[in-house]
């Protein structure tokens, strides 16, 4: 099961979405993400039903994945294994630049959402465009609440960057639960950790890339 990160600036709802944003997985299956919105600059960020746009303690965050424009082929992906599908697994995208993708854009997912009721992704998706404030900016990390990968993005090359991308494995006994998951997260590697005080010139300064890039 694939979901396509950004979209093309000519796409049907721009470049900031993922594509499709809501799945549903079995525990013990595979959801790749395809970093393939070119060009882009996102994140595949955990977060809770209730702070759509905020990190949540103990979720997985693929850290910020830079694909330049002209790339057509070996986009990273990263994959997460399901490992609870009982609740709702809810992400986002912490990219600031140019507006939120998360409060601006509505650049959120999920995985196992109820199809219908108060808590389904529409509401999901319509509590992220209405809420106020900056994305929170998490760590990389590899295990989450329901879910883990055992790898960060990649491949990174072809003019690919990372930044606070996770590092190490994730524990075999990751994520089956929120206290298992916020214990198994601190242990895990995690790269560089990125403050919400100007993430976009941090980036552009890591990656040596222009401004006029992160248009994703």
């Amino acid at each position: 099961m694939e979901i396509q990160v950004g979209g093309s600036t000519t796409a049907t709802g721009g470049p900031a979405q993922f594509i499709p944003p809501s799945v549903n997985a079995s525990k013990g299956s595979v959801v790749t993400f395809r970093f393939s919105g070119v060009p882009g600059n996102h994140s595949v960020s955990q977060s809770a039903f209730d702070s759509p746009c905020q990190p949540l303690s103990g979720g997985f965050d693929s850290g910020f994945i830079y694909v330049p424009s002209g790339l057509s082929s070996d986009f990273p992906e990263w994959n997460l294994t399901i490992t609870d599908d009982s609740t709702p697994i809810w992400f986002y995208c912490q990219q600031l630049s140019p507006a939120p993708h998360c409060s601006g854009a509505g650049m959120v997912g999920s995985i196992n959402a109820p199809g219908s009721g108060e808590n389904n992704f529409t509401a999901f998706q319509s509590a992220a465009r209405s809420s106020s404030g900056a994305p929170g900016q998490g760590e990389g990390a590899l295990a989450g609440q329901g879910a883990s990968a055992s790898a960060p993005p990649g491949p990174l090359t072809s003019g690919v960057s990372g930044y606070s991308v996770p590092t190490g494995t994730a524990p075999p006994s990751s994520a089956s639960s929120s206290g298992s998951a916020a214990t198994s997260s601190s242990s895990t590697g995690a790269g560089t950790s990125l403050t919400a005080n100007g993430p976009l010139v941090l980036l552009a300064v890591v990656l040596g890339a222009g401004l006029a890039d992160f248009t994703g």
